[in-house]
């Protein structure tokens, strides 16, 4: 009576032992929140991320702590933006020991020339600031390029986890027809703005790429990082060039202080028009939680305070 159900429970463990033990996680560890999204999308629950630089938070700035340094020596593939964005990588690597590919997302894209290069004289001269490297750091601005990035990390992952690969490359296909959706979205939204008015004032030198893509001038008293502090001249001259350029609104950045913008907003007249975007996501229960989210939420943002809709 009893060879049955032992028969039974024997061919079970057998069953049970013959399945493949589930694939651990492929250990990730984004440098900033925008990269630890696009990871997200491409990864799904392959991997297990790790965002050094949480919501809100300034990569230019940001001082590691011993967690970082446990995390990215435990990871197989180390995501970064590179072109010096991120100031504290090099010490953090070292520190670390790993051995992990440290991969630079921004390679194949198509880079812009440092707006503090070659800028004497003007609201970009910025005395004593550091020097940043040649190229604009903030690439993820045109949507075309986060793309690229997108690829990147694709091609990443696949040469960390070979299995998983095809999973890799459909995530990255679905998630790049929503990025050629976007794209074709904020250009409908910046057409329906007068080029007279798409001159506007933001904190820091973060959105070369959403001007150079989409039609918008961009001024700042601050260079691409937020490193060093605009001094008065520069203050001054960018005051001077409002008036003369007739710049339509002025915004805060969610990680930057707002001190100097409300001055500038009250030596010109203009009104802050809001909050943007730029190095960093917000949290989950922000208006932009996700790159896609940022991306319509500033351009919503931009249109809305120059056409007063």
């Amino acid at each position: 009576m009893t060879v049955l159900p032992r028969l039974a429970l024997a061919m079970s463990v057998i069953t049970l032992s013959a399945l493949p033990a589930a694939a651990e996680p492929l250990k990730v560890v984004a440098s900033f929140s925008i990269i630890g999204d696009l990871a997200r999308n491409v990864g799904g629950d392959r991997i297990a991320l790790t965002t050094l630089v949480g919501p809100d938070g300034d990569a230019h700035v940001y001082e590691p702590r011993p967690a970082d340094a446990v995390a990215m020596g435990k990871a197989d593939v180390v995501l970064v933006n590179g072109l010096h964005f991120e100031g504290f990588l090099k010490r953090l690597v070292e520190a670390s020991g790993t051995t992990a590919p440290v991969v630079e997302l921004t390679k194949g894209g198509e880079m812009l020339k440092n707006a503090e290069e070659g800028h004497e004289g003007d609201n970009h001269a910025h005395e004593g600031h550091h020097h940043h490297g040649e190229f604009d750091p903030h690439a993820w601005q045109s949507v075309h390029n986060a793309e690229v990035y997108v690829k990147n990390i694709a091609d990443a992952f696949c040469a960390a986890d070979t299995a998983g690969c095809a999973s890799y490359r459909a995530n990255a296909e679905a998630y790049g027809a929503k990025l050629k959706a976007l794209d074709a979205e904020i250009k409908a939204a910046i057409a329906g703005i007068p080029e007279e008015k798409r001159t506007i004032i933001t904190s820091h030198d973060a959105f070369g790429y959403f001007q150079h893509e989409y039609g918008l001038t961009f001024l700042a008293p601050e260079g691409v990082s937020t490193e060093a502090e605009a001094s008065a001249a520069d203050v001054a001259a960018l005051i001077k060039q409002i008036k003369g350029d007739r710049a339509s609104a002025i915004f805060v950045e969610n990680i930057t202080n707002q001190r100097l913008i409300e001055q500038i907003s009250s030596e010109t007249g203009l009104k802050i028009g809001g909050t943007l975007y730029s190095d960093a996501l917000s949290g989950a229960d922000g208006p932009a939680p996700t790159y896609i989210d940022m991306m319509k939420f500033n351009t919503k943002t931009i249109s809305g305070a120059i056409l007063g809709s």
